[in-house]
């Protein structure tokens, strides 16, 4: 057990401090060739800042993994356990779909790219989560449900990986919001994995960790006239919003086989970790299509653009918004741990969103009567 855990601290540091290395020659490079994200009227920086910070996570991440792994195969320890079962066919498919998905990232970072060709390379990645034998196949009695065809899970699977990732594409926004959110999600989904002893599957997530612990500190703490902060870009959002989706699938299955008691917990446990980015998507695109406006289009109705607007400052706005993330967890995880079925947990979530959203478009209307 130690032996395990000592190797996702090496790896967890590994990681840390290859981003750490990586990320002062992206800032030179981004500075020798103008590759930087340009201020408009919906950004929130005032200054041109490199956008390529996410160039590094796939990499290091990549690293990292076969790093840990070779350090055991070449040491002869005991493997069989560390990396489980299908652990090749699971790894494989997740460097292709993260491969895919880097270069339309990169390509979008440089020269920009269509909505359509990133969805469809979106589409082509998600595939390959259910080709690793991963897919959702039981709700474990959320709203009576059990469990579903493959005809009906891998087709969720792959809608929800889509959805996921362009979750957190979108919810970067303003400094920190999209690393903080993966971190907490990565942090949960790590130690839920080591508790029920999927090694590999808390290395993946504790490297990724590591690798966002140095970008988030440039893009947080770094000084942008000085040209010491970076954003993460599609690359990095995209690369994120699939490992989480991978990990978020494995961790249902996982947590399912581990037979919960409570209905529905696995998926609900799940749920919350992402809850704000998600259901911030759901209420744009209904929001949009209510003002007959493309759902794609781009605007400042965000869950952090409301903030902005209630006067907070965009580092208050991450702070509140990191609270109300941690909120929903944090009653999700006592809810469930207390008894209550799934569904009705569920379900409060939704509602304590829709008030929550009603009174901050309320504030923002009081406030612009003033």
């Amino acid at each position: 057990m130690m032996e395990y855990v000592s190797l996702l601290i090496l790896g967890f540091l590994l990681a840390a401090l290859l981003g750490r290395l990586i990320i002062p020659s992206i800032l030179i490079i981004s500075l020798r060739k103008r590759l930087f994200d340009v201020p408009d009227i919906r950004k929130v920086h005032h200054r041109p800042i490199s956008r390529l910070g996410g160039v590094m996570f796939f990499p290091v991440i990549l690293l990292t993994l076969c790093g840990i792994s070779l350090l055991r195969l070449y040491t002869g320890m005991e493997t069989t356990t560390f990396f489980g079962n299908n652990i090749i066919s699971e790894l494989l498919c997740l460097m292709i779909g993260l491969l895919l998905l880097y270069i339309i990232g990169v390509c979008d970072d440089l020269i920009g790219v269509s909505y359509r060709r990133k969805f469809l390379v979106q589409i082509m990645a998600s595939a390959f989560i259910p080709l690793a034998g991963l897919s959702i196949h039981h709700f474990y009695g959320l709203f009576g449900i059990g469990e579903i065809s493959p005809w009906i899970g891998v087709p969720l699977t792959m809608l929800l990986t889509v959805f996921i990732i362009n979750a957190i594409n979108l919810i970067d926004g303003i400094d920190g919001l999209a690393s903080c959110i993966c971190m907490e999600a990565l942090v949960l989904l790590g130690s839920g994995f080591v508790l029920h002893g999927h090694w590999m599957f808390a290395l993946l997530s504790f490297a990724c960790l590591g690798a966002l612990i140095p970008f988030s500190i440039y893009n947080v703490f770094g000084n942008a006239s000085r040209g010491r902060k970076i954003f993460m870009g599609d690359t990095g959002s995209l690369t994120l919003g699939f490992i989480l989706s991978l990990l978020s699938v494995k961790y249902i299955m996982v947590t399912g086989q581990a037979s919960l008691n409570v209905d529905g917990a696995p998926v609900v446990l799940v749920f919350s970790l992402l809850l704000v980015p998600c259901l911030d998507v759901c209420r744009v695109v209904i929001g949009r299509l209510r003002r007959k406006v493309h759902p794609f289009k781009p605007d400042k109705s965000h869950i952090h653009h409301l903030f902005l607007q209630m006067g907070f400052t965009p580092r208050r706005s991450l702070v509140l918004i990191q609270l109300l993330c941690v909120s929903f967890i944090v009653l999700t995880y006592t809810l469930i741990h207390m008894g209550v079925p799934g569904s009705w947990v569920f379900v409060l979530d939704l509602l304590i969103w829709m008030i929550a959203t009603l009174w901050f478009n309320r504030i923002i209307v009081e406030k612009t009567r003033l």
